[in-house]
């Protein structure tokens, strides 16, 4: 990911919350089904109200069927009857790079917010942070989007 989009920040010096969603994606993250990509990821949600929902990916031998985490943590999270999210942390592990969300996932979370938080993380703690409108610019999304009659 280029530095236009994110900062580097330190685990230690965030919010409890935020580091409570970061544990919570590492935490969920062990219990993703990959057994094809063997890619595990896991995500977690902080709602308006405090509460955290969590999610991990979910494969499928036809791949298109598989889901991500972020869209599991979405549905859990309405299922749920919270539609109110402040911030997203994003656990995988793939060497020196983070892993942001796929664009599917970046059109799901900018249906409820582009100013939403995201905290892109590996296992070890390094994180960097960037919301969902810098890495969705010019969004199709529920501001701007008029259905007629």
């Amino acid at each position: 990911m280029g530095d236009c989009c994110e900062e580097v920040v330190q685990f230690d010096l965030l919010d409890s919350s935020i580091q409570k969603i970061v544990n919570k994606a590492k935490a969920v993250r062990e219990r993703a089904y990959c057994p094809y990509s063997k890619f595990s990821v896991g995500a977690a949600l902080l709602c308006e109200d405090g509460a955290i929902i969590d999610g991990c990916n979910v494969e499928n031998v036809s791949y298109g069927l598989t889901i991500c985490a972020e869209r599991s943590a979405i549905c859990k999270a309405i299922s749920q009857g919270q539609k109110i999210f402040k911030s997203i942390a994003i656990c995988a592990e793939m060497k020196e790079k983070f892993v942001g969300p796929c664009g599917a996932c970046r059109q799901v979370l900018a249906e409820f917010s582009l100013d939403m938080d995201i905290y892109l993380c590996k296992p070890n703690n390094e994180i960097v942070k960037t919301t969902v409108g810098k890495l969705l610019p010019l969004s199709f999304n529920p501001n701007w989007v008029s259905f007629s009659s």
